[in-house]
């Protein structure tokens, strides 16, 4: 497996780092963390040309010293970072890597680079806007990334307790792949598992007093809906107890913005997966994200978004036996 974890040395990507540890990582791989200094560097040589002012070339060489320090402090806080990284993660292989730029953008592409299977994020950075919110590049992130994103938060128990995972789950391509990250993972003997389904009301109850036929009719698909999720569901649930652990079956109503980080605080969880089917189509990269963003900014565990690319017609098929 190979990851790469995002640091730039706010108290939420130390966090991330603590969360390593309780996040069902493989006892070995490959890491690599990734500073990004948020600035710009003139093209060296542009202060060279002989029709440029005097005053242009100060500026541009003003800039990029500015520019090369900060991208120098960003190598600083990756190797720092690193150190930190291995006593989590004793037995993988760790390497830092800065860069300048756009971090969200930065990030995206080195994860494409190196052709990680997981990013880690926190939850926000350093600015002021993004302590308020979902930080605007762990939102880019889960958006435009390749692969699985992880939102990092750890959470510090005095006295510990056996993990507890929801999976947020919808039959689609991209819950499956939630599935299978979380029944691949090297859990604790002790961690619980909860597929947590949500669905969404079709028809306003309202309407029905007016358009009876058309009610019945939404009425009984949503029926024949949760039979097919239930069906799906009890699939998932086996894949997670062919890895050795046991999974509830938690159905219910409402905006999954809502009911996943509703649900994870109830109960205690330490993490939620979710899925995200990975398109070529900005538009439902935007839905995508914008749904595991929210979850991510209300959750007060870790999120982990699982992307994969799978065909649009291979849906989970009930009738399979695990």
């Amino acid at each position: 497996m190979k990851i790469l974890i995002a640091y730039d040395g706010s108290k939420d990507s130390e966090a991330a780092i603590d969360d390593l540890s309780s996040s069902g990582l493989p006892a070995s791989g490959k890491a690599e963390v990734i500073s990004v200094a948020e600035v710009w560097l003139p093209p060296i040589g542009v202060d060279n040309n002989d029709e440029a002012s005097p005053y242009v070339e100060e500026v541009l060489r003003e800039s990029r010293e500015r520019g090369e320090r900060a991208v120098t402090e960003a190598e600083m806080l990756a190797k720092f970072a690193a150190g930190r990284v291995r006593t989590a993660l004793p037995e993988w292989d760790v390497t830092s890597f800065a860069s300048y730029g756009s971090p969200g953008w930065e990030i995206v592409a080195r994860a494409k680079e190196i052709d990680a299977d997981l990013i880690v994020v926190g939850a926000q950075g350093q600015s002021i806007i993004s302590r308020l919110v979902l930080g605007s590049i762990s939102q880019r992130v889960i958006t435009e990334a390749h692969c699985s994103v992880r939102v990092g938060r750890g959470n510090i128990e005095l006295d510990p307790i056996a993990e507890r995972i929801i999976v947020g789950f919808d039959g689609s391509p991209g819950a499956l792949a939630a599935v299978d990250s979380v029944a691949s993972r090297n859990w604790d003997p002790s961690a619980e598992f909860k597929l947590v389904v949500v669905s969404e009301p079709v028809l306003p109850p309202a309407i029905g007093r007016f358009v009876t036929p058309v009610a019945t009719n939404v009425e009984e698909a949503t029926v024949a809906a949760r039979v097919w999720i239930e069906s799906a569901a009890e699939v998932a649930i086996a894949k997670i107890r062919a890895s050795g652990f046991d999974a509830a079956l938690h159905i219910s109503s409402g905006n999954p913005k809502r009911v996943l980080p509703d649900e994870a605080g109830r109960w205690g969880a330490d993490c939620i997966f979710m899925g995200a089917s990975a398109s070529r189509n900005p538009f439902e990269r935007v839905l995508i994200g914008s749904t595991s963003a929210a979850v991510a900014a209300r959750s007060h565990c870790s999120v982990e978004v699982a992307r994969v690319t799978v065909p649009a017609n291979q849906l989970i098929d009930p009738a399979i036996s695990v």
